[in-house]
């Protein structure tokens, strides 16, 4: 079950063409693992893989003190990314604004690639075209390569702003996205400007750490 979920978000009746297995069996063992949290479901109701899953990547062990010098130095919310499929990403770790109006996304929870500034970074990072939907455009995927980093002002919610910056592995592919936060009140409409920078330069630390021998 899970190996047929590693191909990304699928409904009972594909899980059941990938696995082979009788629908019923499918479904059982697939809320079985749902309640364990090896499995969660997107906002489409198709089962993928849980944070559970995601915890045991060594980029969420090595994520944690990245996310809170980011949280501290900026002020915001910070959170990692995974690309989950074609048309998710989920957040496998997070550090949250201690007080005070702040954007909360829960470890666990599956966004979509139409909007937000995570987003503009898989995208970018593929090439592949824009989603149906999705509430920006070439011009972002464009500024990702040119700066390094990407922006976004009230794409996923009214009055929310958000700035992300890719992680790369060692061969240079981006296998995760760090984001920044908050109310456009706070972040400005030139969130880039403001905190690209400092997203920037927390992914190239979280990428050296994963370059540190294990002890």
């Amino acid at each position: 079950m899970l190996d047929a979920l590693e191909d990304g978000p699928a409904a009972l009746a594909e899980l059941v063409a990938r696995t082979g297995l009788p629908r019923a069996t499918a479904h059982r063992l697939a809320v079985a693992l749902e309640f364990h949290a090896l499995v969660t479901r997107d906002t489409e109701g198709r089962f993928l893989l849980g944070p559970r899953i995601a915890v045991s990547n060594p980029i969420v062990a090595a994520a944690g003190s990245v996310l809170d010098a980011l949280r501290d130095e900026t002020g915001e919310s910070a959170a990692l990314y995974v690309r989950t499929g074609a048309d998710s990403r989920l957040c496998v770790a997070s550090s949250e604004r201690a007080s005070g109006l702040r954007d909360t996304v829960p470890v666990g929870a599956v966004l979509p690639m139409t909007a937000g500034s995570a987003a503009h970074i898989f995208l970018a990072a593929t090439g592949e075209p824009l989603p149906a939907g999705a509430t920006f455009g070439a011009r972002e995927l464009a500024a990702v390569k040119r700066y390094g980093y990407g922006a976004s002002v009230a794409e996923r919610e009214p009055g929310l702003a958000s700035v992300s910056a890719p992680v790369h592995d060692a061969a240079g592919v981006t296998i995760a996205a760090i984001s920044v936060s908050g109310p456009v009140e706070r972040l400005t409409r030139t969130p880039g400007k403001r905190f690209g920078p400092a997203v920037s330069a927390a992914a190239r630390r979280l990428e050296r750490s994963l370059k540190k021998p294990s002890p």
